[in-house]
Formats: structure tokens, sequence, C-alpha cells
């Protein structure tokens, strides 16, 4: 019996030095964790995602908060007074419909960019700081995303140009 429990004894050990031998290696070899929460807008708590505008000539990302909320829809861009050349603000709608856009207590001078139900972009108005007249899609849309002014111009993005997200 006292053998038995001496031979229990030493490969218990064994193990135990084995465990601990590998266990530096193991952790080695895992990975380490990555944060997979949304990035969330510093002013609008709003989540942000990349949006993909694909032109003859490329393609374009913009970080883009998600105005997804009825709510978060009607604020907008409202009293922000700047945003990155590379961000921007998109607004998913389901189903496609007619959409229109306003300025109402909007600073910056924007590209409205409406997208059609096979993502290409439908057409781009222009949003004139605080007017209060709707600028339209020319169809059923299931998005509008909103870049600085010019910044489609300068990238080549328009009409039919595919944008994911």
């Amino acid at each position: 019996m006292k053998s038995t429990r001496k031979w229990l004894a030493m490969v218990s050990l064994a193990i135990a030095g084995t465990v601990a031998a590998c266990s530096p290696q193991a952790a080695e070899q895992v990975p380490e964790p990555t944060s997979a929460a949304p990035s969330t807008h510093a002013e609008s708590g709003l989540e942000v995602i990349p949006v993909t505008v694909t032109t003859d000539s490329g393609a374009h990302v913009f970080m883009s908060e998600v105005a997804d909320t009825r709510e978060a829809q009607a604020r907008g861009l409202m009293f922000r007074t700047e945003m990155g050349a590379d961000e921007g603000m998109i607004f998913p709608y389901e189903p496609a419909q007619q959409l229109g856009f306003w300025m109402r207590n909007t600073v910056l001078p924007l590209d409205i960019i409406f997208i059609g139900p096979d993502n290409l972009i439908l057409n781009i108005a222009e949003g004139v700081p605080y007017n209060e007249s709707s600028v339209y899609s020319d169809g059923p849309a299931i998005g509008v995303l909103e870049l600085n002014q010019g910044r489609a111009e300068e990238l080549g993005i328009g009409p039919g140009d595919m944008v994911e997200w």
C-alpha cells in the first residue's frame, strides 16, 4: 500500500511538472484576445463602421457613424462643426423608399449620397448648411451616406458606383 501511494505521488509530481513545463509554451501560442466591441464615435455615441465606395478607379473606405434609429436619423449631423475627410454618416433604411433630407441645424456643407436597393449610388445632392428645403433620392433608396461637401467629386464618386457597409 505504501509503495502504491509513493508511486501515485511520483506520477502526480511528474504530471504536474509536465503541465508546468508546457504552460509557458502553450501561453505563447494562444493569440492575444481582441476587442470585439464595436467602436463608437466620441461625440455622437453612435457605432462607427467602415463604408466602402467602389468607383472605376478603386475603392475608398469612410469610417462612418451608423444612424440606424429614428432618433439618430432625425439628428444626423446637426450642430456638428467638423468631420474628418475620411469620415461620414450612413443612414440605412429598410425597405427601400423615396427619401428626402434637409439641413436644419446642420453647420457642415455635405454631399448627400442616395443609395439604391442594388447598393449603387442613385444620385448625389448638395447639402447646404441650415437649408430647410429637402433634397430627394432619384428613386427608392436603402441608404444615404453623408460626406463633407466636395469629397465625392474629389474622389470621383458618382451615380452608379457601389456602396457597401
